[in-house]
């Protein structure tokens, strides 16, 4: 996702700690108790679900697209009947990106406007601080983007991730299908620029650490500024050491960045690996150019031609609300989350957090991704999708079930 001054998840893993002890400190003493349940009966007002997104600041693309993804959700739940009989109404409010604000904005959603029920905000920044007021407020927490391992090591009960893994999982899928190469086939050496930032850099953290157990040899890693706007010497580097793979911990800038300082320099790895950035669809191959995207492998959560449940509908539903735009990831992280929420409800035929949290635990929920299930954690048991451009379009190589296309493009031809 662009137009972001610095990036998609763009934050510091150190800052992450660091500054929400502030940030929980004005929050948390203000929470006061959640808002009385309300039975599935009392249908004459809405069913309001308070959201608090960056709308502005360095994460306005992607907070943009969940914003939309919600929208659709909301629009078509209606138009089938709302929510326990109820039309849903969404409160949406700005965060601006930032930590502080996010922990006030959900605050007053759940203490003064006494919202029924709480979606998640984008990133794991944002939705650290935000989940920690949700628990306190014993509300349900359901969020579309945050992955980082330190969300789920606090022990809450009321939190539950939107996706089907988190970052130290997702190049899982990627590492299979290394394993699943003839040995001749394999890479032999590996290069890892990674951006510091706290969902990009355990992904591939993660995946150094299992192809190293296969015997594929580092021959470079190193982390960049999130702000990092020139790659020439990460690409000089790079070029000098000629690695079979490159795996980059990307947001979307910083890949984009790096494959043009790469053609500049005239050299391509046999395999290339990014995350988060060729999920960006048009925008990503504008970005580098449709040839150069042709064998540039990615893990992502989800893909418009999949098969799976209401998925034809959402894209159908923003397509018709956004211009004819394609959805983009966010958007659709976005609703599975609605869609989880929603399931806890239905099922529990009640506004009532405690059961909806005791359900979803219990109980596995079909969304737009596929099937979600959750570790008492909030942790997501799933395993993510494996994405190749092939012929200018994105395309799902892996699991095969999921696949979009039967080839595998590999060794990774050539820029152009």
């Amino acid at each position: 996702m662009i137009d972001k001054s610095v990036s998609r998840r763009s934050v510091l893993a150190a800052s992450l700690a660091a500054s929400l002890a502030a940030s929980l400190a004005l929050g948390l003493g203000a929470c006061g108790s959640r808002p009385s349940e309300k039975a599935a009966s009392e249908t004459d007002q809405p069913l309001v679900i308070g959201v608090s997104l960056p709308l502005t600041g360095d994460f306005s693309q992607p907070g943009t697209e969940a914003k939309r993804g919600y929208e659709v959700w909301a629009e078509q739940i209606n138009k089938s009947g709302g929510l326990l009989g109820r039309q849903v109404q969404l409160k949406i409010v700005d965060d601006a990106s930032n930590q502080d604000t996010v922990v006030s904005d959900y605050t007053k959603l759940i203490t003064q406007d006494k919202v029924d029920l709480l979606l998640g905000t984008f990133s794991s920044l944002l939705n650290y601080a935000a989940s920690a007021v949700a628990e306190k407020n014993g509300m349900v927490f359901v969020e579309p983007a945050g992955g980082a391992p330190n969300m789920f090591t606090r022990g809450f009960k009321y939190l539950f991730f939107a996706q089907p893994a988190t970052a130290p999982h997702q190049a899982d899928v990627f590492v299979d299908w290394i394993k699943s190469l003839p040995a001749d086939q394999r890479p032999k050496t590996a290069a890892y620029p990674i951006q510091d930032d706290p969902f990009a850099a355990p992904v591939i953290e993660s995946m150094k650490d299992q192809l190293e157990a296969l015997g594929v040899q580092t021959v470079y890693t190193q982390t960049y500024p999130a702000d990092t706007t020139n790659f020439q010497p990460v690409a000089q580097q790079l070029a000098a050491k000629k690695p079979d793979l490159v795996a980059q911990g990307a947001v979307f800038e910083d890949g984009v960045g790096l494959v043009r300082s790469l053609k500049q320099l005239q050299y391509s790895p046999k395999i290339m690996f990014q995350t988060s950035a060729p999920s960006n669809a048009g925008q990503y191959s504008s970005g580098v150019g449709v040839g150069s995207t042709e064998g540039v492998f990615y893990t992502v959560s989800w893909h418009q031609d999949a098969k799976t449940p209401k998925n034809s509908d959402f894209v159908a539903g923003y397509k018709a609300k956004f211009e004819n735009a394609d959805p983009a990831e966010d958007a659709a992280d976005a609703y599975a989350a609605a869609e989880v929420l929603a399931a806890g409800v239905t099922a529990v035929g009640a506004v009532d957090q405690d059961k909806i949290r005791d359900w979803l635990h219990a109980n596995e929920v079909t969304t737009i991704l596929g099937p979600l299930s959750w570790e008492a954690t909030g942790e997501p048991k799933g395993k993510f999708l494996l994405g190749q451009w092939q012929d200018g379009k994105a395309q799902v190589v892996a699991p095969a079930e999921a696949a979009t296309v039967q080839k595998v493009v590999h060794p990774k031809p050539d820029w152009k």
